[in-house]
């Protein structure tokens, strides 16, 4: 087994309300090491860790989502990343997923929102420069607000966010400070967006410091961008899969990072199965992982 890489789920698989009392449990029996943590209530850092370390669990990287790119948003998203950031801190994680909204909220020129165009984005979606430049602004300063507390703000790619495609990325990351912001990337959301994997971690291995890998059918895929259906759909017609069973070249993808030193979280994550219960489908992503070394 993999000793430079930690093995994670993240809880979307069990049904929204789940209490992390029944989930963590399942997740250790499954095999992981650790889980997403974030603050919850009035449940403090030193909490957190007790409830994880009872049931044999490290908290992995939590997640800051936000509309980066509009200007009157940009004090109230710095404030929740000085909380973040000391958060992560307190409970020993050193990366912080960022990451776009906007799935339902953000009108394109085309007139649609990004969850209706999920999957199956043109150039003209993009946001305009401006929008750009702002989402560039706001996220090196919440990169610097995240490392003061020694934690790496991680971007995270979502298919029907504002930042989907591979150009949209890249474009993205030309703005950015790479002393301050990294990549923290969906793999599965990667693959159905349409980019290379591959190409995707050979390019950016360097900057890759945190992990949500996933699957994701091909044909499903495939006439979901020919169907032109929204996100739902997509979800509803089965797009995620578990590790193994989808598109993704894993064993080619993990022996890229090996190659760039990548010693990070690995958190799995099945954002919607078709396994009768959430851990059948926990299980067999981790035995998938063990299956190629992980």
């Amino acid at each position: 087994m993999a000793k430079d890489m930690l093995i994670g789920c993240v809880p979307i698989t069990w049904p929204r309300g789940t209490p992390l009392e029944q989930v963590l449990p399942e997740i250790a029996q499954a095999g992981y090491e650790g889980a997403p943590a974030y603050p919850q209530g009035d449940r403090t850092a030193k909490e957190t860790l007790e409830l994880y370390a009872h049931y044999g669990l490290k908290p992995a990287p939590g997640y800051l989502g936000a509309s980066f790119w509009i200007p009157e948003q940009e004090e109230q998203i710095l404030e929740r990343a000085r909380r973040l950031g000391a958060f992560a801190a307190e409970v020993g994680c050193t990366e912080l997923y960022v990451a776009p909204g906007g799935f339902d909220q953000y009108i394109t020129t085309r007139g649609k929102t990004r969850s209706q165009i999920a999957g199956h984005v043109l150039p003209e979606d993009a946001m305009p420069e401006a929008e750009y430049v702002q989402f560039a602004k706001t996220l090196n300063k919440v990169g610097q607000i995240t490392l003061e507390h020694g934690v790496k703000s991680c971007f995270h790619n979502h298919v029907s966010g504002t930042i989907e495609t591979r150009e949209e990325i890249d474009h993205l990351f030309s703005l950015l400070d790479r002393s301050l912001v990294f990549q923290g990337p969906d793999i599965g959301h990667l693959a159905w967006a349409g980019a290379d994997v591959l190409q995707f971690c050979r390019d950016y291995g360097d900057s890759i410091v945190s992990l949500h890998v996933k699957d994701i059918s091909p044909t499903v895929r495939q006439e979901g961008v020919e169907k032109d259906w929204d996100y739902r759909t997509f979800a509803e017609h089965g797009i995620f899969v578990e590790l193994g069973e989808g598109m993704v070249d894993l064993p080619a993808m993990f022996g890229i990072l090996r190659g760039a030193g990548y010693k990070g979280w690995v958190l799995v994550e099945t954002d919607r199965t078709q396994k009768p219960t959430p851990l059948e489908s926990a299980i067999i992503s981790r035995n998938y992982l063990k299956s190629i070394g992980l």
